[in-house]
């Protein structure tokens, strides 16, 4: 499940880059949603009691309103807008970021403490940034760099808005939750993309590859691959789950060179191996106790002698 998450991640890259060549970015994005909603409702209603589904306190409407601001409107607003213009093995490796990022708002919204182990962890990670984009006065304009710091925008609107939700005493299960966030999302991504000037009638001129990679994005690469996400965090919990970031790059990157023939900068390759550096300081703790729990357990038996009687426990 974790190898299939990383697939669909990583080959959702693809699929955004090759639908931007017809569809503007905003609207491509509330299309992804209009469709992943509706299959993620269904898939809610038809599965789950209805008291569980529908939200019952205040906060489990504001929760649903922050989730799609943050989740849905800004970190697809800002990932579509910046995938026009950077590979896909780009865009995932700075998308990664967002488990790095997200102490950083809990230590600023939650009080939580940053250690100067994971301060230097952090550090490191956005380090690896620097090496990927290589700011310079040619790169303020240059349009990949752009649009790489469009997608950081969205790692940091994740990490924002997860932040954001632990402060909330919600009812809701995660599942319904993220449903409804994308129903609400959808619609504002429509607003938005009707604002900036977008038109709806691109839609009727899309061919084949369009109308495959929209359909990609939605249902395997949204539903289903959320749904995925979702019992990772409950089987194996969140250090594990968030790791899936650093193996999405290598799909990204793979699919991309199969189908679109992107190549991989020695920069990039560079940077991403920083970023996980940095994830792994940052997470050093929770990583050494994951190590120690999938490590085989010695037999008591080796230390304890033959002749002693057997231990009333």
């Amino acid at each position: 499940m974790f190898l299939l998450l990383a697939v669909l991640f990583g080959g959702g890259f693809v699929a955004i880059k090759t639908g931007l060549r017809e569809l503007p970015p905003v609207l491509f994005a509330s299309l992804r949603f209009d469709i992943a909603a509706v299959v993620l409702l269904a898939y809610v209603v038809l599965t789950l009691p209805e008291e569980s589904w529908l939200p019952h306190t205040l906060e489990d409407i504001i929760g649903i309103g922050v989730a799609g601001l943050f989740l849905v409107v800004l970190n697809n607003g800002l990932l579509f807008l910046g995938q026009g213009t950077t590979t896909p093995a780009m865009a995932s490796v700075m998308y990664g970021l967002s488990p790095v990022l997200a102490p950083v708002f809990a230590w600023w919204l939650l009080g939580d403490r940053i250690s100067p182990v994971g301060a230097l962890g952090i550090g490191i990670a956005l380090s690896g940034v620097v090496v990927i984009v290589q700011p310079s006065p040619s790169a303020v304009t240059d349009a990949s760099s752009v649009g790489q710091l469009l997608v950081l925008g969205a790692a940091v609107a994740i990490a924002l808005g997860s932040v954001l939700l632990q402060r909330l005493s919600l009812q809701m299960k995660t599942v319904p939750l993220t449903a409804w966030a994308m129903a609400v999302g959808a619609v504002t991504l429509h607003a938005v993309s009707l604002a900036a000037g977008e038109s709806p009638a691109s839609v009727g001129g899309i061919g084949p590859s369009t109308v495959a990679s929209l359909l990609l994005i939605a249902i395997p690469g949204t539903a289903v691959a959320y749904a995925i996400q979702f019992v990772l965090l409950e089987r194996v919990g969140p250090v594990r789950t968030n790791l899936v970031s650093y193996v999405v790059p290598v799909f990204a990157a793979l699919i991309g060179w199969l189908l679109l023939g992107a190549t991989v900068s020695r920069w990039t390759a560079i940077g991403f191996l920083v970023v996980v550096a940095g994830f792994a300081v940052v997470e050093r703790t929770a990583l050494r106790r994951e190590i120690r729990r999938l490590q085989p357990q010695e037999h008591e038996s080796k230390s304890t002698p033959s002749s002693a009687p057997p231990c009333d426990d």
